[in-house]
């Protein structure tokens, strides 16, 4: 099969179309042929070195959509739709960048749709995602304010749709002047260019601050989007696009408002329910959702798909379509 194999730590250089052997099946685990992925930023991370538990070298790629090429345990017919996240795919063992990916059967969820590959392609990460921060980890209810740091983001611009249908007030940000336009458009109610603090301009418009923050900028921001909430406010870091993992000169009795909470929010496959996974769909078939995919790339181009994400050129997901 082809696949795309990085072979040690480094740029986009590092990774190249290979021909390698597809997976041997194995007691719990299902072969899939790979449809369409999206691309995360953990994935560049991982490439650039940031997970140290990975082993090189490695098919790195956390989230697919496919059919089932083969399932011992009889579960899953063959040819039957399913998509596949987490759960140490592309870590612990080798991931999406391929024609097949085998996987643990827990981490595997059936859907049907007649939606394209390159759509589903986008659909695993960016629900479990945005649900479980949202959901989860705010229990976000209507009525309530939220701050989405990082607005522009697949991520960003998802969450902000789903806290308008649930009811919300959203203020979205941006680095880019010229991407305010897309926050409003996308469904927001405010856009405030991020110059790293966006706490006083927020106050001008909400003088005794809001009720929840999504943090997906990371620890660069995170102490000034604490200051953003109000009275039993709540922040969740989900993100890291900035690329710093860690936070210096932190003051839990300082940083953190009275009565303020901090939470994070880091996605799993147990956090998933097959019947909203299946709603989420169906609603996007429906076009009560709109998915901002921003490029599809073919398995080929992957290198110059890892280059364009990490120029911050994007406005929204980026699937590779096999």
């Amino acid at each position: 099969m082809k696949a795309v194999v990085t072979s040690k730590t480094g740029d986009p250089s590092v990774m190249h179309v290979q021909e390698v052997p597809v997976p041997e099946v194995k007691s719990g685990w299902v072969l899939i042929q790979v449809k369409a992925f999206g691309l995360n930023r953990s994935e560049l991370m991982t490439r650039q070195g940031d997970s140290p538990d990975v082993k090189f070298p490695r098919i790195l790629g956390i989230e697919c959509v496919g059919v089932v090429e083969r399932d011992p345990s009889g579960t899953y017919a063959k040819g039957q739709k399913v998509m596949a996240l987490m759960g140490g795919m592309g870590r612990q063992f080798d991931g999406a960048y391929a024609e097949y990916c085998l996987v643990p059967s827990e981490i595997v969820f059936p859907f049907k749709s007649d939606l394209p590959w390159s759509v589903l392609g986008a659909v695993p990460e960016m629900f479990q995602t945005v649900s479980g921060s949202l959901k989860q980890a705010l229990e976000i209810k209507s009525g309530e304010t939220l701050l989405i740091r990082g607005g522009t983001s697949s991520i960003g611009m998802l969450a902000c749709q789903l806290a308008k249908t649930m009811g919300l007030t959203v203020i979205a940000t941006t680095r880019k002047e010229a991407k305010l336009n897309a926050l409003l458009q996308n469904g927001a109610d405010h856009a405030l260019i991020d110059n790293g603090s966006v706490s006083t301009e927020l106050k001008k418009i909400y003088p005794d601050g809001i009720n929840k923050v999504l943090e997906l900028v990371g620890t660069r921001t995170l102490k000034d989007s604490l200051q953003c909430i109000g009275y039993k406010g709540m922040v969740c870091m989900t993100g890291i696009l900035a690329g710093e993992w860690t936070l210096s000169d932190f003051e839990p009795m300082g940083d953190i408002p009275p009565l303020g909470r901090l939470t994070v929010y880091m996605g799993s496959a147990k956090n998933i329910s097959p019947e909203a996974l299946q709603e989420f769909i169906d609603d996007i078939a429906q076009e009560k959702i709109h998915l901002n995919i921003d490029k599809v790339f073919s398995l080929d181009q992957l290198v110059k798909a890892h280059e364009y994400m990490e120029s911050d050129q994007g406005q929204g997901k980026v699937v590779v379509e096999i």
